[in-house]
């Protein structure tokens, strides 16, 4: 039996017993999920592992550098299924998540695999397990169906610890968080631009957010902090082991009226590239004054901007309309062809002919800029995605 299989048949095993306890302990548990099918056509090339989605860092450093222009795919990786559970105790209600979707990253970028989203779980004020960094507002992004979304958005679910002593809809949390960790899932040690060393992280990114919400939206404040070390294994020259300090500062909001909401979002930060949602390194390199020839390491800048529309033209059309930016402040020792900018637009007409059943097209727009201002290459693709949803609630009162 393969992966996908063995936890398949997992998922089914948990369903069941969440529905044979569901009686005696009053555990109300939710199945839900969606099955999803993009069919699209990008005007250019880009790399292929990533061959069903709009990222301005996979977009060739010069024209033709990923082939010819023009390709056509089809996926269904946007799937998703998912069990929420809901068990009363005498410390007031277990809250649990377990969820995944077929969007292979990482080692299985490309593929058509199972892949682990939330594995989550809090009781009162605490919580721990795999789910969003409070450093993120996952209600920045649009209701757009591209899957990886708003390149200058900060998205990342990591695994951490937290207190949440205000909760709701206006709502304090403080996290300590999985350091190290890449947000497209891969090594990290391909996140710092320094030869002969390896990355060390002495304590955990320590991250917080205060959510202030009104009948006209929220207003939310976010913030983190990391320690980046690194250890130099070539003992031939000068050590240059050392170790920066990563923060970011992020803004986000939510303004609703009439049948729209305006989504915005800015950030800045050194050294949080790995909780953006489309960035390179996080640790560049520079000419070192005390030991010339030889590199130093330093946290990068990175701003990152979000502004989308979504408007409800009635209960069956919907649109979002928008643009993201995510600015890379380049290191003196980084190459010309190394990352500057990148851009991300969209527009869609959606529409939702009965319940659970979205269909519609999209138009979207990418563009990456190398450094110093020099190379550009775009992309405009058009997709049309079909989206069935389903949620079933088993047991309780």
């Amino acid at each position: 039996m393969n992966r996908s299989a063995t936890l398949f048949a997992v998922a089914v095993v948990l369903v069941s017993a969440m529905g044979f306890t569901s009686s005696a302990h009053a555990v109300k548990s939710e199945v839900y999920g969606f099955v999803m099918t993009d069919i699209r056509y990008d005007a250019e090339a880009k790399d292929p592992a990533w061959f069903d989605v709009m990222r301005p860092t996979k977009l060739p450093v010069v024209d033709n550098g990923f082939g010819e222009s023009g390709n056509t795919s089809f996926s269904v990786r946007q799937t998703r299924f998912g069990i929420k559970s809901f068990i009363p105790t005498d410390m007031g209600e277990l809250k649990t998540q377990f969820e995944w979707e077929l969007f292979g990253t990482g080692v299985d970028a490309g593929q058509t695999t199972l892949r682990l989203r939330h594995a989550y779980g809090e009781l009162g004020q605490f919580g721990a397990g795999q789910t969003w960094s409070p450093f993120m507002d996952i209600d920045v992004f649009p209701n757009s169906i591209e899957y990886w979304g708003p390149s200058g958005m900060a998205f990342f679910r990591n695994v951490q610890a937290r207190w949440m002593p205000k909760q709701g809809d206006s709502r304090i949390t403080i996290a300590i968080e999985r350091p190290g960790a890449s947000a497209d899932q891969g090594e990290y040690a391909d996140r710092v631009e320094l030869a002969n060393v390896v990355p060390r992280f002495p304590v955990p990114d320590l991250s917080a957010e205060w959510r202030h919400a009104g009948n006209w939206g929220y207003v939310e404040l976010a913030g983190i902090a990391r320690e980046i070390a690194w250890d130099d294994l070539d003992p031939t020259g000068p050590d240059i082991s050392d170790e920066v300090i990563g923060w970011g500062l992020h803004a986000s909001s939510n303004i609703k009226f009439s049948n729209s909401v305006i989504r915005l979002s800015v950030l800045h930060g050194e050294g949080i590239q790995n909780y953006m949602n489309d960035a390179p390194e996080d640790i560049g390199t520079e000419p070192d004054p005390d030991n010339p020839g030889f590199p130093k390491g330093v946290a990068i800048p990175v701003t990152g901007v979000v502004a989308f529309l979504d408007h409800n033209w009635n209960s069956k059309w919907a649109t979002s309309i928008g643009y993201s930016m995510v600015d890379i402040d380049n290191t003196e020792g980084q190459l010309p062809s190394a990352f500057k900018r990148g851009d991300y637009a969209l527009v869609n007409a959606l529409y939702t002919p009965v319940p659970n059943l979205m269909l519609g097209p999209e138009v979207q727009w990418i563009q990456r800029e190398n450094k110093g201002g020099g190379d550009k290459t775009d992309n405009v693709a058009v997709q049309f995605s079909f989206k069935y949803s389903f949620s079933s609630m088993i047991g309780g009162d």
